[in-house]
């Protein structure tokens, strides 16, 4: 049986066969003698998404009381969960995410810890995930940003809406209505001054 610890793109974390891109973490959330979550869903303000590979290093998923590993599709979906890059194994796609973080949110000098106060408050209400408002019509997104209709999440690609699940993305046979924003708008200011998350190969034309 697959372990649960795969993140959906509204921070949810579900068990699938399918493998994700990238881990990350949250913290320790997990009990390693069953290898089974915990009922909090995250111990640290800090929520990283992380290479899988690293200079060679192995990890047996959730067998230590250390950070519990999770994984994500593609950083699209880590970015809509509310992740950012991690410092340590990522360092250069943090340091450009901060510098578009930076110029897009008209600040500067932040420290990443800066950065997480502002994704938790924009990630979570009262526990859950927290919608945003859609500002601007859904072909002028920026690519990679990620929307919920209903139950269902959508990524924002070259003005097209695929429709997310855990093996993938596909084509939407249909005209979105009404949807509200999943990316953090902290996020989406960052994509907008030009950091390109990694995309599935399912969500390339």
């Amino acid at each position: 049986m697959p372990l649960q610890n795969r993140v959906t793109p509204t921070g949810d974390i579900i068990a699938t066969p399918h493998r994700g891109m990238f881990t990350g973490n949250r913290g320790i959330i997990h009990d390693p003698a069953t290898k089974t979550l915990l009922s909090k869903r995250w111990s640290s303000p800090a929520w990283l998404t992380c290479a899988c590979e690293f200079r060679g290093r192995r990890r047996e998923v959730m067998a230590q009381r250390s950070w519990t590993e999770l994984f994500f599709l593609d950083e699209a979906t880590a970015f809509a969960a509310g992740h950012r890059p991690c410092f340590y194994c990522r360092r250069d796609e943090a340091n450009r995410f901060r510098a578009a973080w930076e110029q897009g949110n008209r600040v500067h000098d932040v420290r990443m810890h800066d950065i997480d106060t502002v994704l938790h408050h924009e990630r979570l209400d009262r526990g859950r995930k927290r919608l945003h408002a859609l500002l601007v019509p859904l072909d002028q997104l920026p690519d990679g940003a990620m929307v919920q209709q209903g139950t269902e999440s959508f990524l924002v690609t070259q003005g097209r809406a695929l429709l997310w699940s855990p093996a993938g993305y596909s084509a939407v046979e249909r005209q979105l209505g009404e949807a509200a924003l999943l990316t953090p708008p902290s996020t989406l200011r960052t994509l907008n001054s030009g950091y390109s998350p990694v995309l599935h190969p399912t969500a390339l034309p």
